[in-house]
């Protein structure tokens, strides 16, 4: 298929686009934030340290299947002595795969990376266009299988937010700002699972009336509107589990102290 400036049924004209906004704006924002995203999470996925601090555990090394995990962060021996490197190189692929594979996501990335196109009315650069068809765009296609793995660890951070409730000793009744870090982090990621499109089509996909799946009709009728918002839910969840574990590394550290409300 023929893309770019050439196009077949192209007007014939010499500039590259007639709009006349900032178009470029948008794309130049999502490269500088994606960046500074994959810098972070390489450097904080590499640097095995910094990420309990009880009752606190980083997203980024939630579950921690190794047994070189810190102690008391939940560990569970799943990769024994054998496994050398960070724990976070396990388990960050699934996540990571759920993003990169998402429709936002794709769209973001294109535009962003490779300006196929960079906004709309303006015609990418590249004279040909293969879509999805071809490896490794191909991959894009298990899309919806990173997202039932990602609400499995969706139910774990919840149930690590919720651990937060607890002291240094394992008592119940506190709560820190590190608590609400991690509600906060959980919550994100759910509204941003949970707008999904393949979350949509699993709630009223192969549907032929919906009057017979009243169930499912309101299920799909909630994640649609939730869906709406599938681009502020993706980006607000990205910063969100970057600052979450900001959070943790600052604390595990000793650079701050968790503000203890009670």
């Amino acid at each position: 298929m023929t893309a770019g400036t050439t196009a077949p049924g192209r007007a014939q004209i010499s500039a590259r686009t007639l709009r006349t906004d900032r178009w470029w704006v948008q794309p130049a924002v999502t490269v500088v934030v994606l960046v500074a995203f994959i810098i972070y999470a390489t450097i904080r996925a590499f640097a095995n340290a910094d990420y309990y601090s009880a009752p606190y555990i980083s997203p980024f090394y939630s579950p921690c299947l190794a047994t070189s995990c810190v102690p008391g962060s939940g560990e569970i021996a799943i990769f024994g002595d054998w496994w050398k490197l960070s724990p976070a190189l396990i388990i960050l692929i699934f996540p990571l795969g759920f993003r990169l594979t998402c429709y936002y996501y794709r769209k973001a990335y294109y535009r962003g990376f490779w300006s196929s196109p960079p906004a709309c009315a303006v015609a990418e650069p590249h004279g040909k266009y293969t879509g999805e068809r071809r490896f490794p765009l191909v991959l894009n296609n298990v899309h919806r299988y990173f997202f039932y793995i990602g609400l499995i660890f969706n139910v774990i951070l919840t149930y690590d937010a919720v651990l937060g409730f607890r002291d240094s000793t394992g008592a119940w009744g506190h709560m820190g700002l590190g608590t609400l870090v991690l509600l906060a982090n959980a919550a994100l990621l759910w509204l941003y699972s949970l707008s999904c499109h393949s979350c949509r089509h699993v709630m009223g996909g192969r549907l032929t009336h919906f009057s017979k799946h009243p169930v499912r009709y309101r299920a799909w009728t909630f994640v649609s509107k939730l869906n709406t918002r599938h681009m502020f839910f993706a980006w607000a969840s990205l910063i969100g589990v970057a600052l979450a574990d900001l959070y943790v590394a600052l604390v595990a550290g000793g650079a701050i102290s968790d503000l203890r409300f009670f």
